[in-house]
């Protein structure tokens, strides 16, 4: 793929005056190590090592960030845009204290959290219990898990399914049940993956709505989406990813409309 130029606005985002860090993202490098290749499975990998009496798998490097920098402040809502493989589901997890990095540093405010529509659930529990589980997982007493369950349930419009095990639900309930869980508590740093496109028009205002009190909360807000119209009604800045270094950094608005004009 062809790098993207950074355009005159890539300049560093200016925060307002006052502006208290969350996460500080310096010089960040991710690189996956991927053993094998070809595209074939392990079974198939290994009798072609047998074949070629080679001791042990190729090793690929995928170099999925690339030196990226910046700092979200409080009270913040950033919306990461790019195409698929761009580096935002990566960064994202590296935030999150998932992924080592290779080199760089991140520095964040209390411990992020980081919702996805991957997010494991136990399929094999009702989501009453999975809904018990993840609030007790975020740091909620058992008494601030009865006060708010009713309200979780009522958000993830998932009716009558709560009493029934995971594996019953589309994939559109279990993400909307994801989402009211983790929504359920203020973060300091909450990292929403694609979860807003996942549900029909009704649960994205919702969750909008939601979002935009969580920032209100003194939070920050981080949504990768594919869905430009949430990022411009949600965000109040925008980060475009490319082939993991950033190309803008800058207004929802402005950035989206950029990203836009270079994809037409």
């Amino acid at each position: 793929m062809a790098e993207q130029p950074a355009p005159p606005s890539a300049a560093p985002h200016a925060p307002a005056p006052g502006a208290v860090p969350t996460v500080v993202v310096d010089d960040l490098h991710v690189v996956y190590r991927v053993y094998g290749g070809g595209g074939r499975g392990p079974a198939a990998s290994a009798l072609r090592r047998v074949v070629r009496r080679q001791s042990r798998p190729s090793l690929r490097e995928v170099h999925a960030v690339r030196g990226v920098s910046f700092t979200a402040y409080r009270g913040e809502a950033i919306g990461l845009i790019g195409r698929n493989g761009s580096g935002k589901s990566t960064m994202l997890r590296a935030i999150a204290g998932l992924l080592p990095p290779d080199r760089g540093a991140v520095y964040t405010e209390g411990q992020p959290s980081l919702l996805g529509v991957n997010a494991a659930l136990m399929n094999d529990l009702t989501g009453e219990r999975n809904v018990t589980l993840g609030c007790l997982a975020m740091g909620m007493s058992p008494a601030e898990v009865k006060e708010r369950f009713d309200g979780i349930v009522d958000f993830a419009g998932i009716g009558d399914f709560i009493s029934l095990p995971m594996r019953t639900y589309s994939s559109g309930m279990a993400a909307r049940l994801r989402f009211a869980i983790a929504a359920a508590k203020t973060h300091n740093v909450l990292m929403v993956d694609e979860a807003l496109g996942t549900g029909d028009k009704q649960f994205r205002r919702k969750s909008e709505r939601r979002i935009a009190e969580l920032r209100e909360e003194a939070g920050t807000v981080f949504l990768v989406s594919h869905s430009l119209d949430s990022v411009t009604a949600t965000c109040s800045r925008a980060i475009w990813l490319d082939a993991g270094r950033i190309v803008m950094d800058g207004a929802a608005e402005e950035v989206v409309d950029a990203y836009s004009a270079s994809v037409d």
